[in-house]
């Protein structure tokens, strides 16, 4: 182990069934570890843990997040980076809904906990898992800082009139209905490392972010503040994704509980779970639904066009909402890895100077680049997302800013 542990930093990302996780250096973003927890509580779980080149597999029961988290780190102590024995800097959790209370990074307490599961009413299927993640994890190193840093904090400043649904005003409050917006970390990441790469000033960069994975979302982001953002109270707002189907009529709602007899948490698992790309062709991974695309699927075509409409749809928007555009950025698993995507979202806009290079935007390339034409009015970019990375610096600049004190004693709010 070539680092020491006490200056890296542990970050988990719990889902329902899943654990992903880090551990690195967050001034030189090195990892010196990571790995995937998949298929938590089913009859055959499986852990894939990579450090200093080696893989380590397990495959079995795995009946729950704590039994998943010892799992990892034994393999660890098996790799050379001992945890518990060694001690980590700090531990930065992903937590996906801060509702109105939480907007900044913030120091793990009970109360901070408890909190955090109050509001699952928000996010039920994230705000739980998030939970079992962050209690696991405290169990199992008790005397290490832990930091939660959510996803909705970035958008937390949203303008008045971008974050205001037109309902009734003492319903909303009532109930906290606002736009919130998720992937903040990642959007906040992109959007200074594109000021980096054109060499701007973040305060005069105005920009719009295409957020391209399983979960999609766009933001458009005016002199480093967000300006808007295509996700909303929840996650199922905006864009097309792999299982959400973003943006529909709320009466669809209505009418289906009303005509198909659906109650409120089997129009959750459609919208949820049954909807998006895998709803319209019946699968959520893009290579394979390009694949079918390929062999003629009918289906496949009008999920990929109905995806791309709604790109479309919300980049015009955004270029109108901001003005003027100094860069259009696609990042996350679709956007990095999709030329495709790329090139048909933004076909036949030259007219609005923005083009893309055909041999730029498929060149095998990993890092930040140009996908747009030398010259071009508008820069249209791949700029790589790093959550971890993200989290990892905010833990450790909480952490400072405590005196590197442990949560175990204190407690509060943000």
């Amino acid at each position: 182990m070539s680092e020491r542990a006490d200056e890296l930093v542990l970050v988990i990302n719990s889902g329902s069934s899943s654990i992903k996780y880090q551990l690195l250096d967050p001034e030189s973003g090195v990892v010196a570890a990571s790995g995937l927890v998949e298929r938590i509580g089913e009859e055959r779980g499986s852990v894939e843990h990579r450090a200093d080149g080696r893989r380590i597999e397990h495959e079995g029961p795995i009946p729950d997040h704590k039994a998943g988290l010892r799992l990892v780190f034994d393999m660890f102590a098996d790799t050379g980076h001992d945890l518990a024995a060694a001690g980590v800097r700090a531990v930065g959790h992903r937590v996906v809904h801060g509702g109105e209370i939480f907007y900044e990074p913030t120091l793990i307490t009970d109360d901070v906990v408890a909190a955090i599961s109050e509001l699952s009413t928000l996010a039920p299927l994230h705000n739980p898992a998030n939970v079992t993640g962050i209690e696991s994890t405290r169990e199992l190193l008790p005397g290490v800082p832990q930091v939660a840093v959510f996803d909705t904090a970035f958008f937390h400043g949203l303008p008045e009139a971008a974050k205001t649904y037109a309902i009734d005003a003492k319903v909303a409050a009532a109930h906290g209905i606002r736009k919130y917006g998720f992937h903040g970390t990642s959007h906040e990441y992109v959007a200074g490392q594109v000021a980096e790469f054109l060499d701007r000033a973040p305060d005069r960069t105005n920009q719009i972010i295409f957020h391209l994975g399983n979960g999609a979302s766009a933001s458009a982001v005016r002199g480093g503040d967000p300006a808007d953002t295509t996700m909303g109270l929840t996650p199922l707002e905006g864009l097309v994704m792999g299982t959400r189907g973003g943006d529909l009529d709320p009466g669809i709602l209505l009418h289906l509980m009303r005509s198909a007899g659906l109650d409120a948490d089997a129009i959750d698992r459609l919208l949820n779970r049954n909807s998006g790309i895998k709803g319209l062709s019946g699968v959520n991974d893009f290579r394979e639904l390009q694949r079918l695309i390929d062999a003629g699927d009918e289906s496949a075509r009008l999920a990929y066009d109905v995806y791309i409409h709604r790109l479309r749809r919300y980049l015009g928007a955004y270029l109108v909402e901001l003005g003027r555009v100094d860069a259009i950025t696609f990042t996350a698993g679709v956007g990095e890895n999709s030329p495709a995507v790329r090139a048909d979202a933004l076909a036949g806009l030259e007219n609005f100077g923005i083009t893309v290079d055909p041999a730029r935007n498929t060149a095998k390339e990993r890092g930040a680049r140009y996908i747009s034409p030398a010259g071009a009015k508008v820069p249209v970019l791949v700029v790589p997302t790093n959550e971890e990375l993200a989290i990892a610096r905010a833990a450790s600049r909480v952490v400072a800013e405590h005196g590197g004190r442990s949560n175990s004693v204190e407690s509060g709010g943000r």
